[in-house]
């Protein structure tokens, strides 16, 4: 056949596959945002949602009298007369915390359903506020401390005013809330903590804008070593490595900002979103492994049909269309490790009956390995995909220069017009 004849079919079989690959991308991504919409929820109302811890809000409130003189008309004698009368004004202002000592510990508690693993966490918080009242009036602090999920679970939930607790107390509107009456100079002590459990994130929030915050102190302490943190969140002012996690800790004299704490949950690979990704980018891998195999037949003089091709990307595709509907019943890498075996054993089997088997278990195999199994493996690592396309690309040309490097490209065409 025609050099530029089999290039041509060659090209086509790459383009068909290309759809059909194409084609199960959005297949499994439509399967995955399914599962998500589906999932997400039911195990938000399982296990939890993610969680933003705010500061107790303290208000206080006082009471002042004064004397109003009214001019009146007294009824019996028609005459008018002043009267005095008190009036009670009601005032109320925003305060706030004068310390606070804030312990988190975080477990993480990863579950998977379907395609898609969901980073679960169980918190254990306890925190010791103080209060010191400055006014120089009397009156009564009022504390309301917010719940960080209105719907959650809060086991063994703590929540004591200068260590007293009120047993007639219930939450309602999704939080807690008590008054102490306070003189000037007093110190109240606020107490809180619980055993909760939520999803994805962890925030606290010491204000709600932007405030001072004045000796503030909060040690968290994880079970994972991969640690990042939310946006528009402080970074630890220390941290310490402790066992398989990290003691973290965020200590503050007197600092004005409005950012929060927060820890975000590592995820694991997620394998929905993994296969489509090898889906979309498979054509890639194809059009590499199709430019070498022609490459080195042409040179050895291998007579390979445009039909051998098409039942070789009829392998590659099996990689991923096996990989995409074992991902949601196998564990990734088990999935990953069958389809692998899978097309490797489809390709090299075949090419031992097409060609020889010194090809199929030599080079046809090697570049199976490199433009499939180990493009197929960068996928793993977030980030890399790009920088794997990019070195495979180079490879590609390193390889296709050495082989072709003493090739006369004159005499080869001149061949070629002599056998069309």
């Amino acid at each position: 056949m025609r050099l530029f004849v089999r290039i041509f079919w060659l090209a086509a079989i790459w383009a068909v596959t290309s759809i059909g690959w194409l084609t199960l991308g959005g297949i499994m991504g439509s399967r995955t945002a399914q599962q998500e919409s589906e999932l997400y929820g039911k195990v938000a109302d399982l296990w939890g949602a993610p969680q933003q811890q705010q500061a107790p809000k303290l208000t206080f409130a006082w009471q002042t009298e004064r004397t109003i003189t009214e001019q009146v008309k007294d009824e019996e004698t028609g005459r008018t007369v002043e009267k005095s009368r008190v009036v009670v004004d009601r005032h109320d202002t925003k305060v706030h915390l004068s310390a606070s000592d804030v312990d988190v510990d975080l477990t993480l508690d990863q579950r998977r359903k379907g395609l898609l693993w969901f980073p679960l966490y169980d918190v254990d918080f306890s925190a010791k506020y103080v209060y010191t009242h400055h006014a120089d009036e009397a009156g009564v602090l009022q504390v309301v401390f917010p719940f960080p999920d209105a719907s959650g679970l809060y086991d063994g939930f703590h929540f004591a005013i200068d260590g007293q607790v009120d047993p007639e107390m219930q939450p309602q509107g999704g939080r807690m809330q008590d008054a102490v009456a306070v003189v000037p100079g007093q110190e109240v002590t606020i107490e809180v903590s619980y055993r909760s459990r939520g999803m994805t994130e962890w925030v606290y929030k010491p204000a709600e804008d932007v405030s001072s915050l004045n000796d503030f102190s909060l040690e968290m302490t994880t079970d994972f070593a991969e640690i990042d943190f939310p946006a528009y969140t402080l970074s630890p002012s220390g941290k310490t490595a402790q066992g398989g996690g990290w003691a973290l800790a965020w200590d503050f004299d007197r600092v004005v900002t409005g950012h929060g704490v927060g820890m975000v949950m590592p995820e694991r690979v997620q394998p929905g979103p993994l296969a489509e990704q090898m889906a979309f980018s498979a054509p890639v891998s194809l059009g590499f492994y199709f430019l070498i195999l022609f490459v080195i037949s042409v040179l050895r003089r291998i007579d390979i049909h445009p039909i051998n091709y098409m039942m070789i990307a009829g392998a590659f595709f099996a990689f991923h269309l096996l990989l995409g509907y074992s991902a949601d019943r196998l564990p990734i890498a088990v999935a990953f490790g069958l389809a692998s075996v899978t097309s490797v054993v489809l390709v090299v089997s075949y090419l031992r009956l097409v060609v020889s088997s010194k090809f199929a278990f030599g080079p046809a195999a090697a570049a199976q390995l490199v433009y499939l199994v180990g493009f197929g493996l960068a996928h793993f690592w977030e980030g890399y995909t790009g920088l794997t396309v990019t070195v495979l690309s180079i490879f590609t040309l390193f390889v296709l220069m050495q082989l072709t490097g003493r090739i006369d490209w004159e005499a080869e065409f001149r061949k070629v017009r002599q056998q069309s």
